[in-house]
C-alpha cells in the first residue's frame, strides 16, 4: 500500500488482502455503499462482491444446537457491477453478427469456439494497480490480460457512487487491444442470486435473504426487482450499457438474454482495433420499496436511468458534490499517515450522509461495508457524533431523531424487563428491538456460547450525552424540546427505577450489567449473569440524572410543563432522581475506581505467559475458553472500561463527578487509575487505541501518539487480525480524527463559548480545522507548536466567544484572534 496523503494505491495482486482492499476501497454515498470487487468477480473466498443500502435488514431462523435463534442482517443486496469480456475467434466463423444461440449455453457461457470470459480459469488478470481517489470518491483499477490465444489486453475501470444522485452507481471501463484487432464480445449484467457469505462465523446459519420478483429488458436497459421473503421489501435495479470510441458513442450487436431467475445479462459484441480504447459506460439505478414517491423499485430505476445524462457528466457532478463536502469536513494535519485520516473521514462520510437523512437510520458500527456484527447500530455514535457536531450538525441530528423514533419500543423492552423508563438495546436494526444474538461463535474452540453483551445498559447513557453534546455545540434549543429533551429524560427514569439501595451500604446499586469492557459477563463464584456496580454504568447513569434535570431549564416554559406532565414527572420523582444520582455505589479497591464490585477478588493474570503461548492476545476472552479457561476469572479488559470517563468528561469534571458520588477523588486518582488498567487491556477492540490515546494526551505525550498511530493503523492495516475485510469499523476511524480535532487541540464547545487548549504531540506539525459552531460556518482554526489563531468569516451575523490557553476574547466577522504559545515539554 502506498500513496499520497489524497490518494490510496495498491500494486499487484495480494489474494490474502483483496477482501480487505475491497473493505477499504468501497464507494458509497450515505444511500448505499459498494465493496470494491473487480466487476468480473464472484464470492469464492477470495473476492466478496456487496452492496449494502441503509437501513435494508432481514430476519431470519436458524438452528443452533437444536434452538431456533432468530437474527436481522443488514442484507447483501444485488450486486450491480457484473461486468466482463471476452475475444472472439473470427477465425471460426463467428462474426458475432448472429443471437448466439446455437452456440451458448442457458447462461450465456462460450463453446469450443470461444475464449473463457475475463476472470475465469484461462483468462486471468496479470497485474493489478488500485488508486482511490480519496477527494472525489472514485476507484480507479488498472489491470493487463491475456487470453489462451495470446491476445493482450489493457483493462481500466474507474467506479463511483454518486455523491449527488444517492441512486446511481457507475461504472467505466476502458479496454485497450494491445497486440490485436478483432471482435470482443461484452457482458454485462445484474445478479440478484446474492447471499449473505461474508463472515466466515455465520457461515451456519441461514444466509439467503432475496428471491427474484421479476427481471427483463426495455430497449437498451436491462432489469431486475428482488424482495425479501416475508417482509415484503422490494429492491429493483436497472442497468444501461452504452460503447463509445473517443467521444462518439459506436453500434453494436446487442443480444439481451435472461439466463435464471435472479440475473439478467445484456450481451454486445462489438470490432475493436490494435491501440485504440473501446470505453464500455454502465450506469446503474437502485430504488426500493421503502422509497417516497415510488411505485415498484424497478420502474422508478428504468425512469430514472431514462432522465440521467452520460458517465462524463454524471462523474462531473459527483465530483463537484464532493469538493464541497471536503470544504467543510476537511481536516488538515500535517504528518506522516495524514491520508488515512483522508481516507477514514471518506468512510465515515459515504455511511452517513445528507442522503442518510431522511431514510431513518443509524449508523451500523462496520459501516455499510461488510456483513460483520450483521450491520447492527451500537454505541458507535457516541465516538463519531462529535465530528458531525462540528461539520455536519443536521447529520447528527438525524442520528439523534432515529434514536427518538425508537424511544416507545425502548419504554416497551423496559417494561417488559420490569422497568419504568427507556432501555435501549445494545445492538439494534430496523425497529429499535433488541438485536443482540443469543449465541455467539468462538472461531478458536468452534464452541457457540451464550452471549450476554445486551446487559450493556450503558448505551443509554452514551444516547443522553450525545443529545446533551449536540445541544451544547448548536444551541438547537428546538431539538431539545420536540425529542432530545424526552430522550434524556426516559434514559434518567430508567436508571432512577433500576436501582436498588443496599440498607448495609447506605448506597443505591445498579446489578446485573455488562460494561464496555465486555469480557467479564458474570461472577466465577455466581450463576448471575452480569456484574453489579460497574463504575463507568453507575457514574454515567448518575451524570444522566443529573443532566436531566438540569436541561430542564433550557426548554420553553410551556413545553417544560407540557412534557414533564404527558410523562407523568412529578416534583417526587425527580427528588428521588436527585437522590439516586448523588448515592450511586462506586467501589474502589487499592486506591483505584474498580470497575465493578468485586473486581479484586479476581486472579492476576499470567500475561508474560500468555505471550509467550500466543502471538496475538488481543482476543483474549476467545484464547483462554479455547484452552477451558474463563476470563471471568481475571482482572483483564478487552478495552478501556473506567478508563471511559476521562475520555467523555475533562478531568476536573470527573473528580466534580464522583466528588458527587461520595468518592475522594485526589489529583493523582485518575494517574493510577490509568496506569493499573493500561497494564491490564489486551486491546481486543479498535476503540480501546482511541480512548487510550485520548486520556494519555496530557500526561504522557509519547505514549498518547503510540496508541493515536495504533487508531490510526487499527483498519488500514487491519491490526485485529482479518476483521476489516468483513466491515470498517467506524468507531475508531471517527475516534482517530477526533483525537487530532478535538484531543490535541484541547477543542471543547460549552455553551456560547469555543475553547482551545492545545497540546499538540511533538510529532503533529499545523493542524489546521474549519468548524461548524452554533450557526457560524467556516471558522477557521490554525495549530502550531508555538501559535494558535481563530478566524470567523466576513458575513457571519454574531460574534462569538473564545477562551485560548485561558485567554478570553471576543472575535467578530473577519476578524483573527492570535495567540502564541511556548513548545511542548
Amino acid at each position: 500500500m502506498n500513496g499520497d496523503a489524497w490518494t490510496l494505491r495498491y500494486e499487484g495482486l495480494d489474494p490474502a488482502r483483496e477482501g480487505l482492499r475491497e473493505a477499504l476501497c468501497a464507494v458509497g454515498n450515505g444511500w448505499f455503499v459498494t465493496r470494491a470487487a473487480a466487476p468480473e468477480a464472484v464470492a469464492d473466498g477470495v473476492h466478496y462482491p456487496g452492496t449494502y443500502l441503509a437501513g435494508v435488514y432481514h430476519r431470519t431462523l436458524s438452528s443452533v444446537q437444536g434452538r431456533t435463534v432468530a437474527n436481522e442482517d443488514l442484507v447483501n443486496c444485488p450486486n450491480w457491477l457484473p461486468l466482463t469480456f471476452r475475444t472472439v475467434d473470427d477465425g471460426s466463423g463467428d462474426t458475432g453478427s448472429g443471437d448466439g444461440s446455437s452456440r451458448d449455453g442457458p447462461d450465456g457461457d462460450a463453446g469450443p469456439a470461444r475464449a473463457p470470459w475475463f476472470g475465469e480459469p484461462g483468462f486471468p488478470a496479470l497485474d493489478q494497480r488500485l488508486e482511490f481517489d480519496l477527494r472525489h470518491a472514485v476507484l480507479t483499477r488498472r489491470r493487463r490480460c491475456r487470453d489462451a490465444r495470446g491476445r493482450t489486453t489493457d483493462v481500466v475501470q474507474r467506479v463511483f457512487a454518486h455523491m449527488d444522485r444517492p441512486h446511481l452507481g457507475v461504472l467505466v471501463t476502458h479496454l485497450t487491444p494491445v497486440d490485436w484487432s478483432g471482435t470482443v464480445e461484452i457482458r454485462s449484467g445484474l445478479d440478484g442470486r446474492v447471499v449473505n457469505d461474508g463472515v466466515a462465523r455465520y457461515r451456519g446459519l441461514e444466509s439467503r435473504h432475496l428471491v427474484p420478483a421479476g427481471q427483463g429488458t426495455v430497449g437498451e436497459l436491462v432489469w431486475l426487482q428482488v424482495a425479501t421473503p416475508d417482509s415484503g421489501l422490494r429492491i429493483g435495479l436497472a442497468a444501461r450499457t452504452r460503447l463509445r470510441v473517443g467521444d462518439s458513442e459506436v453500434s453494436a450487436c446487442l443480444v439481451a438474454r435472461t439466463d435464471e431467475p435472479g440475473r439478467v445479462n445484456q450481451l454486445l459484441t462489438v470490432a475493436v482495433r490494435q491501440g485504440h480504447s473501446l470505453t464500455v459506460e454502465k450506469t446503474v439505478a437502485l430504488f426500493t420499496s421503502r422509497d417516497r414517491l415510488t411505485t415498484e423499485p424497478a420502474t422508478a430505476a428504468r425512469e430514472l436511468l431514462a432522465a440521467v445524462g452520460d458517465a462524463a457528466a454524471l462523474e462531473r457532478e459527483h465530483r463537484l458534490r464532493w469538493g464541497e463536502l471536503w470544504r467543510r469536513c476537511r481536516v488538515g494535519a500535517d504528518f506522516e499517515g495524514a491520508g488515512t485520516i483522508h481516507l477514514y473521514l471518506l468512510h465515515l462520510l459515504q455511511t452517513f450522509s445528507q442522503h442518510s437523512v431522511d431514510l431513518d437510520v443509524g449508523i451500523p458500527a462496520r459501516g455499510l461495508h461488510g456483513e460483520a456484527y450483521r450491520g447492527h447500530v451500537f454505541w458507535d455514535e457516541l465516538f463519531i457524533l462529535p465530528y458531525f457536531n462540528r461539520h455536519l450538525p443536521e447529520l447528527s441530528r438525524a442520528v439523534l431523531g432515529y434514536r427518538h423514533r425508537r424511544l416507545d419500543r425502548a419504554r416497551h423492552d423496559a417494561a417488559l424487563a420490569g422497568r419504568r423508563g427507556a432501555m435501549f438495546p445494545w445492538q439494534s436494526g430496523s425497529d429499535g428491538g433488541e438485536e443482540t444474538q443469543e449465541l455467539h461463535l468462538n472461531p478458536r474452540s468452534g464452541r457457540w456460547l451464550p452471549d450476554l453483551s445486551r446487559l450493556q445498559h450503558h448505551v443509554g447513557s452514551a444516547i443522553a450525552y450525545n443529545v446533551w453534546q449536540y445541544h451544547q455545540a448548536t444551541g438547537d434549543t428546538e431539538f431539545l424540546a420536540q425529542a432530545g429533551a424526552e430522550l434524556v429524560l426516559e434514559i434518567a427514569r430508567f436508571w432512577a427505577d433500576s436501582a436498588e439501595f443496599d440498607d448495609g451500604l447506605g448506597r443505591y446499586r445498579l446489578r446485573g450489567v455488562v460494561g464496555p469492557d465486555e469480557y467479564h459477563d458474570g461472577y466465577p463464584w455466581d450463576s448471575r449473569p452480569g456484574i453489579d456496580d460497574n463504575a463507568y454504568t453507575n457514574v454515567m447513569a448518575s451524570w444522566t440524572l443529573h443532566t436531566a434535570r438540569q436541561l430542564l431549564p433550557h426548554l420553553p416554559g410551556g413545553r417544560r410543563a407540557e412534557l414533564l406532565e404527558r410523562l407523568g414527572i412529578d416534583a417526587a420523582e425527580l427528588a428521588r432522581w436527585t437522590d439516586v444520582a448523588h448515592r450511586l455505589h462506586v467501589p474502589l479497591h487499592d486506591g483505584v475506581l474498580s470497575q465493578f464490585e468485586g473486581y479484586e477478588r479476581l486472579a492476576e493474570l499470567d500475561w508474560a505467559g500468555l505471550r509467550r503461548r500466543h502471538a496475538d492476545i488481543r482476543r483474549l476472552d476467545r484464547i483462554l475458553e479455547a484452552e477451558g479457561d474463563s476470563v471471568n476469572r481475571y482482572r483483564a479488559s478487552k478495552q478501556a472500561d473506567v478508563l471511559m470517563l476521562w475520555y467523555l468528561f475533562p478531568s476536573a469534571e470527573v473528580r466534580r463527578l464522583l466528588t458527587r458520588l461520595g468518592v475522594h477523588a485526589d489529583a493523582e486518582l485518575m494517574e493510577r487509575t490509568v496506569d493499573y488498567y493500561l497494564a491490564r487491556t489486551s486491546h481486543g477492540s479498535t476503540l480501546s487505541a482511541v480512548v487510550h490515546a485520548w486520556v494519555l494526551a496530557r500526561r504522557d505525550r509519547p505514549a498518547s501518539w503510540r496508541f493515536f498511530q495504533e487508531a490510526v493503523a487499527s483498519d488500514v492495516h487491519d491490526i485485529q487480525g482479518g476483521t476489516t475485510a468483513e466491515g470498517v469499523h467506524l468507531g475508531a476511524m471517527a475516534g482517530a480524527v477526533d483525537l487530532l480535532e478535538r484531543c490535541y487541540s484541547g477543542l471543547s464547545l460549552h455553551g456560547e463559548t469555543l475553547e482551545l487548549d492545545p497540546a499538540l504531540p511533538s510529532r503533529l506539525g499545523q493542524l489546521n480545522l474549519t468548524l461548524r459552531y452554533r450557526g457560524h460556518s467556516d471558522v477557521l482554526v490554525r495549530l502550531g507548536h508555538h501559535h494558535t489563531s481563530v478566524t470567523l468569516p466576513p458575513g457571519s451575523a454574531a460574534p462569538i466567544r473564545l477562551l485560548v490557553h485561558g485567554t478570553a476574547a471576543t472575535l467578530r466577522a473577519g476578524e483573527t484572534f492570535r495567540i502564541d504559545t511556548a513548545p511542548p515539554p
